[in-house]
């Protein structure tokens, strides 16, 4: 359409010409040689190491958006990346589908890229984000990684910051999961306040293990399983024996992913100390035997 209307226009300014006595323009009979070929349409693709106002499953060109970092915004994308293969082909994944697990995984290893650390260790979270399914049919392969701060370990809702994530987990930082005080109701854990290692706690983080692969429901058996293999990370901790009398030191909390991040891949498990029988003054990192003996 684009065309035919440059096209009347200069044939009105022919005409005006005309009108002053100028000699005709003489056609050579072809009246496709005269007209550059328009460009070829670009597909939409978002923009990578950009700051976000909100947080879309979909990301559609008509309602994209970004913001400076050091304004406040929701999430970072940190990273846009294509599906190929078999990902690539069909229908477009859908948001906690198993055809997302090799979108995580790229996810997840440009997260500890930019960040310096494993994001399971922070109070972070990380979603994908996807073309809609009409930009999918006209050929959009693209999925892209949003970063988000969350308020705490057990509100994984993002927050507003200001500010990149980049090289966010380098050093000490605020973001790193330390020392909390668990608040119990009854025999069950009801949330985990942070505080600082210096304060009365009786829990601390010491690590994340990848889960190997297996079904939710076959996850929501494994407790015990995942207590061995936090309990082994505690003992690396604290720098004690890995042996009978570790359930004497200290036990285990853990944290899994949602389901909906399983189902995508994600079988980070994040593991704490829980003490108990006894309150805790001192990080136990490296606190050996008599920093965390067996009563």
């Amino acid at each position: 359409m684009r065309r035919w209307l440059v096209a009347l226009a200069l044939a009105g300014a022919a005409t005006m010409a005309m009108s002053g006595c100028v000699p005709q323009h003489r056609p050579d009979g072809d009246l496709a040689d005269d007209w550059p070929d328009l460009p070829a349409p670009r597909m939409f693709v978002p923009a990578t190491d950009a700051c976000l106002p909100r947080i879309t499953a979909v990301v559609q060109a008509g309602t994209y958006d970004t913001v400076d970092c050091a304004r406040s915004h929701l999430a970072e994308a940190i990273h846009v990346g294509t599906f190929t293969g078999d990902a690539a082909a069909g229908q477009r994944p859908e948001p906690g589908s198993p055809a997302l697990r090799p979108a995580r995984a790229e996810c997840d290893q440009r997260a500890r890229e930019v960040l310096g650390g494993d994001w399971h260790s922070a109070r972070l979270t990380m979603n994908i984000a996807l073309p809609s399914v009409p930009a999918w049919t006209g050929g959009a392969r693209w999925f892209r990684c949003d970063l988000s701060e969350t308020d705490s370990i057990d509100n994984t809702r993002p927050v507003n910051r200001t500010g990149s994530l980049r090289g966010a987990m380098i050093g000490d930082n605020p973001l790193t999961h330390r020392c909390f005080d668990p608040k119990l109701i009854g025999d069950n854990l009801n949330y985990m306040a942070p505080v600082l290692c210096s304060e009365p706690h009786r829990a601390e983080f010491v690590g994340v293990y990848l889960e190997r692969d297996m079904t939710w429901a076959e996850f929501g058996r494994a407790n015990q399983e995942v207590h061995r293999r936090c309990m082994s990370l505690i003992a690396n901790f604290a720098a004690v024996p890995n042996n009978a009398d570790l359930p004497y030191r200290a036990g285990s909390i853990f944290y899994p992913p949602s389901q909906r991040e399983w189902e995508e891949g994600d079988r980070g498990i994040r593991c704490f100390l829980w003490s108990d029988d006894r309150k805790l003054t001192r990080s136990m990192r490296g606190a050996g035997p008599k920093g965390l003996p067996a009563i």
